[in-house]
Formats: structure tokens, C-alpha cells, sequence
């Protein structure tokens, strides 16, 4: 009976670290798919939000437009038909405010009631005249030519320079400048992080003698605890101003002051990692290593680094993973300026920041909303691929050796 109830015991705790094992498995499983699912859903849409169309005369030869063309049409950029492949004419825009420059109000009718055949003949009036309102004002015998605008695409999304997702009638949804935002932010952050994370490991680890390390792991850990907005009002407060008058600039919200707060908040957990990995090494191989003749930090440049090259290699996966997917102390400090980066000493907006900023102001479905799951897309195949590229180059290394 006691032998029974103990294979019934372990029976049951193997199928509840199974049930618990598949029910996470399944629930991230299903998060990437949802993910993608919005995100791949860009692609499928029109740029044009709010059902809008575009109309123009019969005889126009335009028969579609991207978005691009749409918005320089519409910031007078491009004024003549000849530019998008029509007729020598100068473009006439209208849209639903011009309404009261071509009709009365008792032309449209107290309920807009007559509206979609005022628009119907306008139209059918103006050749060189190019329409923006909403379907519902379209007639079924539509005296114009709607005109197809090109369906959102990768190339344009990932190579586009201008992220306008709330621009009328077509958003411009240039996500570059996005991802180098945060590649800059995150590199730097790293560079900055890691040499002194892995220095203060060693020095911990190695060199400080117990009563040492236990005031500093303790704070150290601590500091791994602190919300991200706390290192963002210190970025705010101290770093901001502090880059503004060391370098006269303008503003001191720039891809700088994102990268040291990130690499503030990283040091802990790469201290702490790499920390725990140094002192795994065996004692037999240090002593092996002093007794050979080697000093105390030949002995940590060539046994111990090498021997715990795999935990510090999680610590630098950990503190880039932590640098690339922060938001909120990065909203606050980077200026949040979606344009191409060029120096570390000017305003960028990364990834994170973009879709915590915007997601709870994008109508759900519609394709801002998409394009902001694109980004969460973007971001989770960024980061996969640093995860992969470190763990590659670790086992490489363990290979050589």
C-alpha cells in the first residue's frame, strides 16, 4: 500500500509538471500566432483608413496610385497628372471640407441626402479632378473611375523612411527608422553595459573579499527591481540636462540618454548572471592554474573567463533581450522622434516606445492597428535572431577550443 501511494504520488506530479509544461507551451505558442496573425494582416489592407475612395474622371487614364504618390499628391508636391503617368493637367483636389466651395446647403440637403449625386456629377464635371470621401457617399452608377491604390507591401514597410500611421487619406507606414532607432539604442546600451557588468562580476566574484560581495550582491540584485519609469525619471532628470550642456545641444532627449539608461538597467542583470557563472568554475582548476605558476589574473584571463564564457554569454542574451524590448524608461528619454538616426546625439524612436505610445489610440482592426502588430512582429524576430547569432558564436567558440 505505502509503495502504491508512492507511485501514485509521483505519478501524479509527473502529469502536472506535464499539464503545466504543455498549457505554457501552448499559451506562447498561441501569442506568436496571434501576433502574427494582426501583424501579417498589413499586408492584406488598403492604406487608405476610414473607407475612404478615390475618384476620378472617366476619362482620367490614372487607374491606380500608391500611397506614396497619394501623399505627395495631397502636400502639393506632385501638382500635375504628368507625374503619376496622366494627361499635362493640374490636379484638383477635393475632399468632404471643401463641400461648401461647390455646393449650398440645400444642394447636399439638411441630411446629406443628396450628396453622393452632387459628388456623382462633380466628378462627372471636372476631368482633372481628384475625389476623397468615404463609400458610403458612392452611387451605383458612378459616372467616375475609382481608382485602386496599391495594397500595403514588405519592401515599402521595412525600407520606408516616413512612419505617418495616422496621415489622411493614405498612412505612411516607413518603419526604418523605427528599427534603427532601436538597433542604435540597443547596441550602444550593450557597449556601454557589458564591459563594466563583466569587470564588476570578475571584481566580485574574484578579487572582493566576502564582507564585500555581501553588500554589493544584495544592492546590486536589488536594482533589478526597480520599475523601468524610476530609471526613466533619473534618465529625465539627470542624464537629459547632463548631455544637454556637455554637448550644447538643443534637446537632451536623444539616442545617447536612451542608451545609458539601458545600460543602467542591464548591469544588474549581467552582473548578477555572469557573476554566479565566474564563481561556478572548479577551485581544482584555478589552484591547477597557480600552481603551474600563473598569477592570480592570468590565472581569471585564462581559466576562469573561458570556463564561464557560457553563463556570461546568457548574461549578454539577457541584457540585450532587457535593451531591446524596454519601453517605458526609453519613451521617456529619447526625444521620440520618428526619423532617420544618424549620430547618437540626436531624438529617435524605437520599436517598444512606438507601440506603447500609439497601440491604445489605434482603432482596433484598422491598419494602424495592424501595422503596430507588424512592429511587435519585427521585434520579436530582432530579437530571435540576436539570440540565435549569440548562441551561435558561443558554441563556436566551445568548438575551437
Amino acid at each position: 500500500m505505502k509503495n502504491f501511494l508512492k507511485r501514485l504520488s509521483e505519478k501524479t506530479t509527473e502529469g502536472f509538471l506535464m499539464i503545466s509544461g504543455s498549457i505554457t507551451t501552448l499559451t506562447v505558442l498561441l501569442i506568436v500566432i496571434f501576433l502574427f496573425r494582426e501583424g501579417l494582416g498589413l499586408f492584406t489592407t488598403s492604406p487608405l483608413e476610414n473607407r475612404n475612395v478615390i475618384v476620378v474622371n472617366k476619362n482620367n487614364p490614372i487607374e491606380h496610385l500608391t500611397a506614396r504618390q497619394i501623399k505627395e499628391i495631397f502636400d502639393q508636391q506632385i501638382t500635375n497628372w504628368k507625374d503619376v503617368g496622366g494627361k499635362n493637367d493640374t490636379i484638383i483636389l477635393f475632399t468632404i471640407n471643401d463641400l461648401s466651395t461647390y455646393f449650398s446647403d440645400e444642394e447636399i440637403g439638411e441630411n446629406f441626402e443628396y450628396l453622393p449625386e452632387k459628388l456623382n456629377t462633380l466628378v462627372d464635371s471636372i476631368p482633372n479632378l481628384l475625389a476623397v470621401y468615404t463609400d458610403k457617399y458612392l452611387v451605383k452608377d458612378i459616372k467616375g473611375k475609382l481608382v485602386k491604390v496599391d495594397k500595403n507591401n514588405i519592401p515599402d514597410f521595412l525600407l520606408g523612411k516616413e512612419w505617418f500611421p495616422t496621415a489622411e487619406p493614405a498612412v505612411q507606414l516607413g518603419v526604418l527608422p523605427l528599427i534603427l532607432g532601436t538597433l542604435l539604442v540597443s547596441v550602444f546600451a550593450i557597449l556601454f553595459a557589458l564591459p563594466i557588468g563583466i569587470a564588476t562580476s570578475i571584481y566580485m566574484a574574484e578579487v572582493a573579499n566576502e564582507k564585500v560581495r555581501k553588500i554589493l550582491k544584495p544592492i546590486i540584485e536589488l536594482l533589478a527591481g526597480i520599475p523601468s519609469v524610476v530609471y526613466g525619471f533619473f534618465g529625465l532628470i539627470v542624464i537629459v540636462p547632463l548631455i544637454h550642456d556637455v554637448f550644447n545641444l538643443p534637446v537632451g532627449e536623444t539616442a545617447l540618454a536612451g542608451s545609458i539608461v539601458l545600460a543602467i538597467m542591464a548591469l544588474p542583470t549581467i552582473i548578477t548572471v555572469s557573476e554566479d557563472a565566474i564563481r561556478n568554475t572548479p577551485r581544482s582548476m584555478k589552484e591547477a592554474s597557480l600552481a603551474l605558476g600563473a598569477n592570480r589574473w592570468q590565472t581569471i584571463h585564462r581559466v576562469v573567463l573561458p570556463y564561464s564564457m557560457s553563463g556570461i554569454t546568457a548574461a549578454a542574451i539577457l541584457g540585450i533581450g532587457r535593451a531591446i524590448g524596454e519601453t517605458m524608461a526609453v519613451l521617456m528619454v529619447t526625444g521620440n522622434a520618428a526619423v532617420m538616426p544618424h549620430s547618437l546625439l540626436q531624438p529617435v524612436r524605437t520599436i517598444p516606445a512606438t507601440i506603447a505610445a500609439e497601440l491604445g489610440e489605434a482603432p482596433q482592426g484598422g491598419v494602424h492597428y495592424k501595422a503596430l502588430f507588424a512592429l511587435g512582429c519585427i521585434l520579436f524576430i530582432l530579437t530571435l535572431v540576436i539570440n540565435l547569432w549569440v548562441e551561435y558564436i558561443s558554441s563556436k567558440r566551445k568548438l575551437n577550443k
